[in-house]
């Protein structure tokens, strides 16, 4: 069987809609093969595969979810069902794509297949919650969501034009891959923030001259989510964690944490890396108007008109040093830690709003009674973004990576 793209979804309650999708992208010269994971209703037309071979897939049957009558239960079968068998026609090279539609249930249902799935394969969502808090759909995967504007409640004017849009982008997706040479160059992540953008560019770009590929991770939660990942997954060989921010915002509460295993990965894969403390100054919010009360009195920057950063204090900072010690004390691997002590940010420097030689004594100095001696721990009078402490950084994880071969 040739690839084809999968079109998932409920062909009871949005079985109108996904054949018009299925249409568009058969229209398009392009094959699908559609999953049903409806429960209830009668299907509006026959799929590839039924929903009582998702249910079963999902470890259950469709006659005893009816039985149960039970929604959660429900979707939460169909949602593994539909994961597994997404996941087992992948292995069989069917899949060219994906496409699913719905609301919370629909978008529970497809995401979490979508998810299954490697990063590269065409991914569309069309979901009424597209345009809130996609985090729990998107995860770490390349998940293009779209928002439906209206309910998806039938075939009116609007909902035809979005559903082709979704429809044709899928298609387009699937019939136009650029296939990517193997070129077998080292795979390297790195984290980078705008704040430290100049010294991750001047490592990034001496790494790639020393033949290595160097993946770049914003720090957003989801970057640093994305980066451990692949590293857990094998793909990436080294790190260069310049950018550890976003331990800030999990510890005080910000909007862009990665969660409490952040920095833990690389050690536990046993590969080389160099961890700096860039933009560890910061704790990120939305809007101004968005920032937690009891943080108003704080030293608040307004980065942008959607972003605004405040200043960690010294209480703060000499935790985050502990946090950073305690998860590089459990590296399996080559590690080496590097402190920039005239600042750790391009807005953390002499004479900008985050200065703060207190804070970062604390944070500097935590570290360095934390971390354990066999670690190698370098100190550098420079700022972060000092082009020779960029350099330092990416020769240093160069020998680590030549050391192994």
């Amino acid at each position: 069987m040739e690839e084809r793209v999968v079109v998932l979804g409920t062909l009871d309650t949005k079985g109108q809609e996904f054949k018009f999708i299925k249409d568009v992208i058969e229209s398009a010269g392009i094959g699908t093969l559609v999953i049903d994971a409806g429960v209830k209703g009668t299907p509006y037309f026959q799929p590839d595969v039924t929903r009582e071979e998702v249910a079963q897939a999902g470890g259950s049957s469709l006659t005893e979810l009816l039985a149960k009558d039970d929604r959660g239960e429900a979707v939460t079968t169909m949602m593994k069902g539909a994961t597994e068998i997404v996941k087992k026609l992948y292995a069989e090279g069917k899949v060219a794509g994906i496409i699913g539609m719905g609301g919370t249930a629909g978008t529970t249902i497809g995401s979490s297949a979508m998810r299954a799935l490697p990063v590269g394969v065409p991914k569309v969502l069309v979901s009424t919650v597209a345009s809130g808090d996609t985090r729990p759909y998107v995860g770490v995967k390349d998940i293009t969501m779209m928002y439906s504007v209206v309910d998806i409640s039938g075939l009116n004017s609007l909902a035809r034009k979005i559903l082709a849009n979704a429809a044709f982008a899928v298609a387009g997706m699937a019939k136009g891959r650029v296939e990517v040479p193997e070129d077998e160059k080292p795979l390297i992540g790195a984290t980078m923030f705008g704040v430290t953008t100049p010294c991750v560019t001047k490592a990034r770009e001496y790494l790639e001259e020393k033949g290595y590929e160097v993946l770049v991770f914003h720090a957003t939660g989801t970057g640093g989510q994305a980066m451990e990942s692949l590293v857990e997954a094998g793909f990436i060989k080294g790190v260069l964690d310049i950018t550890t921010t976003e331990w800030c915002d999990e510890l005080v509460g910000g909007v862009l944490s990665a969660g409490p295993h952040r920095l833990e990965a690389a050690g536990k894969m046993g590969i080389p890396q160099v961890v700096s403390t860039g933009a560890l100054d910061m704790v990120n919010f939305g809007p101004l108007d968005t920032v937690p009360e009891k943080f108003k009195g704080r030293n608040l920057y307004k980065h942008n008109p959607t972003v605004t950063l405040m200043r960690t204090l010294p209480e703060e900072c000499k935790r985050l040093g502990e946090i950073i010690a305690e998860k590089l004390n459990m590296a399996q691997g080559p590690t080496k830690v590097v402190l920039p002590l005239k600042g750790v940010s391009l807005i953390a420097i002499e004479g900008k709003p985050f200065y703060d030689p207190d804070a970062d004594k604390a944070l500097f100095e935590a570290i360095r009674v934390n971390l354990d001696p066999r670690i190698e721990l370098v100190e550098m009078d420079t700022d972060i973004n000092d082009p020779e402490f960029a350099l330092y950084l990416a020769r240093s994880l160069d020998e680590m990576m030549q050391a192994q071969k």
